[in-house]
């Protein structure tokens, strides 16, 4: 994990990375490389079975044009990449804040389901400190949105206090789920400890479904938990007896990530989504009296991700 003697400093990872994994929709094989990017470049992804500026989806909140199923986003062009969230976390949680990620399709691999792999992935990459500071999103007051049951705040840090701390409650309709509550103190734990093997889940008459429709091509019980009528369907059981809410808190994690800056506050969701946890984002940012982006010894404006990455990797 990064060395929090140094945690006030952008990075990158030192060295190039891959992976090949099977898109969770598509079913078919994707090719993954995590390579090194400049200063305040941000994560950019790159298709590269498409050619020239257009193959470029910076990873922001105001590109994300799908969370039904996982997150999407999208440039300008109409370009897309999609089920970004888990590998996100992880570069949350190792502290990587600028890489270029290719892909060879429209799919981030969903390798295991969690972000366990990717972890691995980049701590196998190494990473470099880079000469500027880290740029901090400090919440300055609560903002507050719901979306029917769902419901999302984020609020400034207790004085003395920095980092993220996420409140997070679930609620399914089911006896081996129903309502799960967490607390985790990121400012105090490891997202590697605390949530990093937590694997997506799905239900199996959703599963059924989402095939008939054409959808979660590639889903199988090596990469999701799937919730029987009465029992979990993986022959192994859960890795953890809430992995269902760490998941979430991992989702959650991701999402948060494409707010491209490190969140200094409180998180509170109940009944998380993709759709909320962009939404939140949205709202945050549509009032500029909620926040301020912060370096190491100075106020920074947010630089647009698109820019930096148009800058650094045409």
């Amino acid at each position: 994990m990064i060395n929090k003697q140094v945690i006030s400093r952008q990075t990158t990872v030192s060295n190039k990375v891959s992976c090949q994994g099977v898109g969770l929709h598509s079913g078919k094989q994707v090719v993954m490389n995590i390579l090194p990017a400049a200063v305040g470049s941000g994560i950019v992804f790159k298709r590269i079975d498409i050619t020239g500026t257009k193959s470029l989806v910076p990873a922001r909140f105001d590109a994300v044009c799908e969370t039904n199923l996982g997150t999407t986003i999208r440039n300008a062009d109409g370009v897309t990449v999609s089920t970004i969230e888990h590998l996100m976390a992880a570069l949350w949680g190792v502290g990587i804040d600028n890489a270029l990620i290719e892909l060879d399709g429209p799919e981030v691999p969903i390798m295991d389901g969690s972000s366990e792999p990717f972890v691995f992935m980049l701590e196998c990459a190494g990473i470099t400190n880079l000469a500027a500071p880290r740029r901090i999103l400090r919440i300055l007051k609560d903002v507050e949105i719901h979306d029917g049951d769902n419901h999302a705040r984020i609020s400034p840090n207790k004085e003395g206090d920095s980092g993220m701390l996420l409140n997070i409650e679930i609620d399914f309709n089911h006896t081996l789920i129903g309502r799960q509550r967490a607390e985790y103190d990121f400012r105090d734990a490891t997202f590697k400890q605390s949530v990093s093997r937590a694997r997506t889940f799905g239900f199996e008459h959703e599963v059924i479904a989402l095939r008939s429709m054409g959808l979660a091509l590639g889903g199988s019980l090596d990469n999701a938990v799937v919730v029987g009528k009465d029992s979990i369907l993986n022959q192994e059981g859960l890795r953890y007896s809430d992995e269902f809410v760490r998941h979430k808190a991992l989702d959650c994690v991701g999402d948060l990530f494409l707010a491209g800056a490190r969140i200094d506050g409180i998180v509170t969701v109940t009944r998380p989504g993709h759709a909320i946890n962009n939404m939140l984002l949205r709202a945050l940012f549509a009032d500029d009296s909620a926040y301020i982006i912060e370096s190491e010894d100075a106020v920074a404006p947010m630089i647009p991700a698109a820019r930096a990455a148009n800058r650094a990797y045409a």
